[in-house]
């Protein structure tokens, strides 16, 4: 028999709510399509905060899509941060109340970021720079170089990756390492070699997205896109993963848009690592035999 965790009523247990939402939806490439792509988003930025969400997760490059075609395209839809697409989101969060992740292309002087980015009601809270870029991103994109930040915020502490990050274990460590409550992944996952997905119509990168979670017991919130854009094909598959690892409600589909939900209390991963008497995720790690940070200066490991 499966047993899961009591619900409690008491009022005097102590707690930080939040409802997450994940949105999945199909932007285009292309100047042409940029107001197009804006207006989507807002479009679903609304529903989501109609639908009583406090924390909103983008796709990757949400308002431009993805598969540019040369270097020049690339520099064409991106902004340099604060810009007019991080403007609207801030006005949006101020007015809801809500806080948003989204990822668009940062022009920093001649260099290029995917970068994604934390807006609150008091406005832009951090930035994050893609540390593992993707095949043909290496053409028009600068490695990240701010690290893996996490922020506090009235919430709980976020953390932030984009999408291929997924695939390398240390980095949901070190987010996690550093208090992260909740790590929120904006993605753009395109199909790998086959099969793409297994025989409940759930791929890879979903796997791994769990698997991150539950190795380092921690809450992850991850909005793909869908759809073709130039010959490229999206796999959808958005998740909130639990702390445990196994997503909250479902996966969404290979082709929906949709918008996912989630209602969990945030500082709950704080416990988390604490299986039983004897098991303790951050205490069973051998920082003797390796770097309790493996090797990583950029922030503090602090306790949850």
């Amino acid at each position: 028999m499966i047993r899961e965790p009591v619900a409690t009523s008491d009022p005097d247990v102590r707690r930080s709510p939040a409802r997450v939402a994940v949105i999945q939806f199909d932007p285009q490439v292309g100047v042409k399509n940029l107001a197009a792509n804006a207006a989507a988003v807002d479009v679903r930025l609304a529903q989501a905060a109609d639908a009583g969400a406090n924390l909103i997760v983008l796709p990757e490059l949400a308002t431009t899509g993805y598969c540019f075609k040369n270097r020049a395209e690339a520099f064409a839809h991106a902004e340099e941060l604060p810009g007019p697409t991080v403007e609207r989101w801030e006005a949006f969060a101020r007015e809801r109340g809500v806080y948003i992740v989204g990822c668009l292309p940062e022009r920093d002087g001649v260099r290029l970021f995917d970068t994604a980015i934390l807006i609150g009601p008091d406005g832009v809270i951090g930035k994050y720079r893609k540390t593992h870029l993707w095949n043909e991103e290496k053409l028009f994109f600068t490695p990240g170089d701010l690290g893996f930040p996490v922020f506090e915020t009235p919430i709980g502490r976020i953390g932030l990756l984009v999408c291929w990050d997924i695939w390398f274990p240390e980095t949901a460590r070190l987010v996690a390492q550093q208090g992260a409550d909740i790590i929120c992944v904006p993605t753009g996952w395109v199909w790998t070699p086959p099969p793409l997905y297994d025989a409940s119509g759930v791929c890879m990168a979903a796997y791994l997205t769990m698997a991150a979670a539950h190795s380092n017991n921690v809450f992850i919130a991850t909005a793909d896109r869908i759809g073709i854009e130039r010959g490229a094909g999206f796999m959808g598959n958005s998740l909130i993963a639990n702390t445990t690892g196994w997503p909250i409600g479902r996966i969404a589909g290979p082709d929906e848009d949709v918008i996912l939900y989630a209602d969990i209390d945030l500082v709950q991963a704080r416990t988390a690592p604490i299986w039983n008497q004897l098991n303790d995720l951050l205490r069973d790690r051998r920082i003797d035999l390796y770097d309790q940070m493996l090797g990583y200066r950029g922030g503090p490991a602090l306790p949850r």
